[in-house]
């Protein structure tokens, strides 16, 4: 039996596309808090026509054909939307694979009497579908990754806040580890801060910082030189017992910046150099002299 492909999608599509709307609703994972039944419909009756229109005896011989650019565009959209919105791979996996088998089911009940096309035409249309399926996958990991990206730069910027404590003074907390990208951050942001601010000093707070070891050092002095370039002094805060043992055991030469216990101890220095005063009034409240 001679089967023209491009027929059967224009003959069949609103068999196959009832078929795959119904796999795909009654499917367990299937998401109605991150897309509507009729956002999924819009989505299933736009990449059927397209096939349908794409979808020919010559065009099954050649994957790779430009033909099929317009249905392959329309997946990487729907791909990428999903993984902005928080889609699992498996679910991405399930849209267009589900569509495979509504496609193969309604094939066989069309050419069941002819066991030799139908396997022809399955394994070419599973062949098509596949390679829909692998680039459906690769456009999803970039929408996954650029997420990742920036939700990392997110936490990057709320765990290095730069904070105006007094007029004249910033402080910077440290939270987590150092390596030379956050340090670029960190540098960036605190020397747009001293320009803006026109602060003098500057604290680094490290008592986030899990531990301290040679590469954190070197990335603590690159931020202390720069803020020293921009004519502010720099104070680190934080030094606990155990990152002060290390320091000395890795001999790291701290002897020329200026170290303090805690963020108090620091701010209480940071006053001194500025000749700031506190002292508590006759009625309990603080004041700056």
């Amino acid at each position: 039996m001679k089967l023209d492909i491009s027929r059967f999608f224009q003959k069949k599509k609103k068999q196959i596309l009832e078929q795959w709307m119904n796999a795909q609703l009654t499917d367990e994972g299937l998401r109605e808090d991150l897309i509507n039944n009729e956002e999924l419909r819009n989505q299933s009756v736009e990449l059927v026509e397209l096939l349908g229109k794409t979808i020919s005896d010559q065009s099954l011989t050649d994957l790779e054909s430009p033909v099929f650019n317009p249905v392959l565009e329309l997946l990487a959209d729907i791909s990428y939307s999903r993984a902005l919105q928080g889609f699992s791979p498996r679910e991405t996996g399930v849209y267009i694979f589900s569509l495979k088998d509504s496609i193969l089911q309604t094939l066989q009940q069309e050419i069941s009497e002819d066991p030799t096309a139908l396997y022809e035409y399955s394994l070419k249309l599973s062949k098509l579908i596949d390679s829909f399926g692998i680039s459906t996958f690769e456009t999803f990991i970039k929408g996954r990754e650029e997420v990742i990206l920036r939700q990392a730069d997110e936490m990057t910027e709320i765990s290095t806040p730069v904070i105006k404590v007094w007029d004249g003074i910033l402080a910077l907390p440290i939270i987590g580890t150092l390596d030379s990208s956050r340090t670029q951050i960190v540098m960036e942001s605190l020397l747009e801060q001293i320009l803006a601010t026109g602060s003098t000093i500057t604290i680094l707070d490290i008592s986030g910082v899990p531990s301290v070891d040679s590469l954190v050092a070197h990335h603590l002095m690159k931020t202390v030189s720069a803020t020293r370039l921009m004519g502010t002094e720099c104070i680190i805060s934080g030094i606990r017992p155990e990152i002060a043992q290390t320091v000395v055991q890795l001999g790291i030469d701290f002897s020329h910046i200026i170290t303090k216990a805690t963020l108090a101890s620091a701010l209480k220095y940071a006053f001194t150099i500025l000749q700031l005063e506190v002292k508590k009034t006759v009625k309990g409240n603080q004041g700056f002299y």
